[in-house]
């Protein structure tokens, strides 16, 4: 069952009814879905889905001779075409005659092949492509080579795009819908640990309770997720032993330059180029206070931007031996389960998950306003003369709404109290003068509609 994708889904079917030439650029990070979304666009579609491989040009453009002549049911023994100019132009006498799509996923492997197949597209496009009814989507999971390569300014296909699609993760929600045998705790909870990657999803077991899956999946060495973020660094990267320290310092708990650099016994400048890169493939992002301007902010930290990963390396990667030696199941029950997982699932899964819960509210009207900004704040309480910050901000800078929430992944959680903080931090983000608070919350056996200044918003009532 097809789940979720409907915004890009809706995107692609809008392109298509336009029956002119189009190439769509999709890209994003392994396991995330992209074939997937590909194959559901093109199921009641006439299509050819090539997928380029890690061999040498004449062998990619074998196959994708075979898969052409498979399309028009051409015998095979016509033999592959002499050039990757001849099957496109081939393909734009063909597409003159009749609307198809054309998929061609990996693209970043054949291209790495024939380094002029770029500007041979470019022409193509330019040239032959640009008349007929041809649906061009170009794929590709490397992230560095898609942005800078394909849509990159420098690039021979600069500009010739006419839609872009940056597949992510599913929001928790959407994550949900994979987990429909799961309590609502244990759903959350579940994207806590393995994220929103479709294919991650699927791997977890129905009929296995949470502590189950996170044991088969991660703390034992068959498992399918026990060593699949380091295979991916690999697969990215050469030094994968600054990166992992790197990563672990994060998932430590160090979020600035300095502190990660400092945990690692690194200098600063070395390591801002790891972080850089980390960033760059988005297994890192780098956050700053709402308001501040990332130009010129001194207060951006660091944080691990996949749930699976910031999971893998909080937990996993530093209990490897003793789960290489039997005792996963142990480890697992020792060191992740109770109050450990409790303080890891509320900073930072449990906050993101409150943001995408008031993204989605935004989309949908129920916010008390319309939101055109979102994020988190930490600073200096000059008033109070200490740290503070909100959790969760969504905000409208021209009509001065703003939304001030606390996310707190707690048992049996003091709403009254938490609204007393709010209301203390008031004076914070003066500029704002309509102001709404927010209480996010494991659960709460309180009378919530019986609470004046703060809507509060349970597990299950995320999932209404």
């Amino acid at each position: 069952m097809f789940i979720g994708r409907e915004k890009e889904l809706s995107a692609l079917g809008k392109l298509y009814d336009e029956e002119t030439f189009q190439m769509v650029v999709m890209y994003g990070r392994r396991r995330i879905g992209k074939t997937t979304l590909i194959c559901e666009f093109i199921s009641d579609k006439p299509a050819i889905f090539f997928t380029a491989q890690e061999v040498n040009d004449a062998v990619n453009l074998s196959r994708f001779s075979k898969k052409i002549y498979s399309f028009f049911d051409i015998p095979e023994s016509a033999g592959a075409f002499e050039n990757w100019s001849d099957a496109f132009e081939f393909l734009a006498i063909k597409a003159k005659e009749r609307r198809f799509v054309l998929a061609f996923d990996e693209f970043p492997y054949a291209a790495a092949a024939n380094r002029s197949l770029k500007s041979i597209l470019q022409r193509l496009i330019d040239h032959s492509f640009k008349d007929t009814g041809l649906f061009l989507i170009l794929c590709g999971s490397h992230m560095g080579f898609m942005e800078n390569e394909v849509l990159g300014y420098k690039s021979p296909l600069f500009g010739r795009r006419t839609a872009q699609i940056k597949l992510d993760g599913f929001d928790y929600y959407d994550a949900g819908k994979m987990l429909d045998s799961f309590s609502n705790t244990d759903k959350l909870k579940l994207y806590a640990c393995i994220g929103g990657t479709p294919h991650y999803l699927a791997q977890i077991k129905s009929n296995e309770s949470f502590e189950d899956n996170i044991k088969r999946l991660f703390f034992d060495i068959s498992g399918y997720l026990y060593n699949e973020p380091a295979m991916l660094l690999q697969q990215e990267l050469r030094e994968p032993a600054m990166y992992n320290s790197i990563i672990t310092a994060i998932a430590g708990g160090a979020s600035r330059l300095n502190e990660i650099a400092t945990k690692i016994n690194e200098e600063s400048p070395k390591v801002s180029k790891y972080l850089q890169t980390l960033v760059n493939l988005q297994i890192v992002h780098k956050l700053y206070p709402f308001g501040d301007n990332p130009q010129n902010s001194r207060r951006g930290i660091y944080r691990i931007a996949d749930n699976c990963y910031d999971f893998w390396y909080s937990f996993v990667f530093p209990a490897k031996p003793e789960i290489e030696s039997g005792s996963g199941d142990l480890i697992a029950d020792a060191e992740v389960f109770g109050e450990k997982l409790s303080a890891y699932i509320g900073k930072p899964p449990f906050e993101t998950i409150c943001q995408q819960y008031m993204q989605r509210a935004n989309r949908s009207g129920k916010l008390p306003f319309v939101a055109t900004s979102f994020g988190a704040w930490w600073g200096n309480d000059q008033r109070n003369k200490t740290q503070a910050d909100f959790d969760l901000i969504a905000a409208n800078r021209k009509t001065k709404q703003i939304v001030l929430g606390e996310c707190k992944w707690k048992d049996n959680l003091n709403i009254e109290t938490q609204i007393k903080k709010l209301g203390d931090k008031d004076h914070l983000l003066e500029e704002y003068t309509e102001r709404y608070y927010y209480i996010f919350t494991k659960e709460s056996t309180e009378q919530l509609h019986d609470l004046a200044g703060a809507a509060v918003v349970t597990t299950d009532m995320l999932f209404e």
